[in-house]
């Protein structure tokens, strides 16, 4: 492979395309906007510039990065001569649904479709497509270029070879990738989820505050950050859309979604995206939003 197309330039997006670029692929970062084109671009550069200072990267590593990295809004242009198509886009199942038909019509006969969706059925992405053998998941985690894990999901038809060459192919981005089956939340969501859901409920239900419930699980139980502060750096609306897809899958009551988790996306409050959800993100700075808010 030696030919990248990643469909979406958010935070997502951006990152795969960071990383297939710095390990020397070609790649085609595609999307409708020319904004949010130029918005990542500049992420890239910013965050190129970060691994210069810490010397992980030499300023001549910088430049052939973003020498691998063309830019485009004409998809079917951008993907006709890809090896591999990472689809990167909004997670709702309807959007996924649409790229994939236009990508299995341009891109060409031999190119595997990859997309990085969260929780969304791979096998019903295939089934869209008229290659459903070389449809799979390739589940990165955010920020990408940090983070090691790589979930390879295989849908119901995807060939051994196809899952082989991804998960070659993830080695050789230095990532760690890991072959799961395509069941609802695959293995890091199916987990995840119904934890930070619990942390909302127990906000909800005046157990205890914010701060003090992060403050358990960061020392507690040795994690990194709290679930609440995660949920609102992974966006409340996308953790939001991932219990309705484990709900819906499985139809167990234990993943419907809290009911103050629905209504701070219902009113906009999404996490570092939108500049609030459980903390106040407006000045730059961590700070906790007032409890009296949620009962407490």
């Amino acid at each position: 492979m030696k030919n990248i197309a990643v469909i979406g330039a958010g935070t997502m997006g951006n990152g795969i395309a960071h990383v297939f670029a710095m390990n020397g692929y070609s790649v085609a970062l595609v999307d409708v906007a020319e904004e949010a084109l130029q918005k990542a671009v500049a992420t890239i550069d910013k965050n190129l510039d970060r691994m210069v200072r810490k010397e992980l990267l030499t300023e001549a590593d910088k430049q052939s990065t973003l020498d691998n990295i063309r830019t485009s809004s004409d998809l079917p242009k951008a993907v006709a001569d890809a090896d591999l198509v990472v689809e990167a886009a909004t997670e709702r199942i309807d959007l996924k649904l649409e790229i994939f038909r236009q990508l299995d019509q341009h891109a060409p006969p031999k190119a595997i479709l990859a997309s990085n969706t969260s929780s969304i059925s791979i096998t019903k992405i295939a089934a869209v497509t008229q290659r459903p053998g070389q449809v799979i998941g390739m589940h990165f985690m955010n920020p990408v270029p940090v983070m090691k894990l790589v979930e390879v999901i295989r849908g119901y038809a995807t060939t051994d070879e196809v899952t082989e060459r991804i998960m070659e192919l993830s080695w050789r981005l230095h990532k760690v990738p890991v072959e799961v089956n395509d069941y609802p939340g695959f293995v890091a969501n199916r987990i995840l989820m119904p934890m930070i859901n619990e942390a909302v409920y127990t906000l909800y239900e005046g157990v205890a505050g914010v701060q003090e419930i992060d403050t358990v699980m960061k020392l507690g139980m040795a994690h990194p950050m709290g679930p609440l502060q995660l949920a609102d750096f992974i966006g409340l609306d996308v953790c939001l859309s991932i219990l309705r897809v484990l709900h819906d899958g499985f139809g167990n009551p234990k993943y419907a979604p809290c009911p103050l988790l629905v209504n701070m996306v219902t009113a906009g409050k999404l996490g570092v995206k939108s500049g609030e959800g459980f903390y106040s993100y407006t000045h730059g700075a961590k700070e906790l939003v007032v409890a009296a808010r949620f009962g407490n």
